[in-house]
């Protein structure tokens, strides 16, 4: 990009760049000089608006638990709705097939991250940490609805599904797992919780 000319909306530009590279050639190749070309700017753009580079990640970690934030009212709001399976199953997809588990792959790569981001995710992986909560938040109403057990434990069914999914959509070079992959595992640990009518 021409010096002098503004970029639109830089924060966005260089999250997408950075999501783009983090898919693309993996968090070893994710620094700030393939960030900046990626996105088509000069390095110093990049400086301008974040401290430093973990400064950026940790916002680029920190956009992404906002969308998660976002799907979490979403999946609520479908407490009642369609199957429980078919809720979880949709939710599971939304949230590691795209850069979810790269960015997974990026806080475990870079112990400065993870500790940037002990502010606002103090226990757990972010990214991992927020999906266990949403999934845990949306069994709770179906649970209060009586779709599920009332003893059911939703906090450590959410921990189960979000481990098994991960597990799924890990360390794949190709296609993420198909739909029924992901299916079979949220109806085999919600088998004894959920009524067979509402799998």
């Amino acid at each position: 990009m021409p010096t002098g000319v503004a970029m639109r909306d830089a924060r966005r530009q260089l999250f997408e760049a950075a999501e783009r590279v983090l898919l693309r050639d993996g968090p070893n190749a994710l620094t700030s000089r393939a960030v900046t070309t990626e996105a088509g700017c000069a390095k110093g753009v990049l400086h301008r608006h974040f401290a430093d580079f973990d400064a950026f990640l940790a916002e680029l970690v920190r956009d992404r638990i906002g969308r998660i934030d976002a799907r979490t009212i979403a999946l609520r709001g479908a407490a009642g709705t369609g199957t429980v399976t078919a809720n979880l199953t949709g939710a599971l997809i939304d949230l590691f097939e795209s850069v979810g588990v790269a960015i997974v792959g990026l806080l475990i790569f870079r112990d400065e991250l993870r500790a940037r981001l002990r502010q606002t995710t103090p226990a757990g992986i972010p990214i991992l940490t927020e999906g266990a909560a949403m999934i845990a938040s949306y069994l709770t109403e179906e649970r209060a609805l009586g779709r599920i057990a009332a003893d059911a434990d939703v906090d450590t069914l959410a921990l189960t599904l979000i481990g098994a999914a991960h597990l799924l959509f890990a360390g794949r070079e190709g296609a993420p797992p198909e739909t029924g992959a992901v299916d079979r595992v949220v109806a085999t640990v919600m088998a004894d919780v959920v009524q067979r009518r509402l799998l």
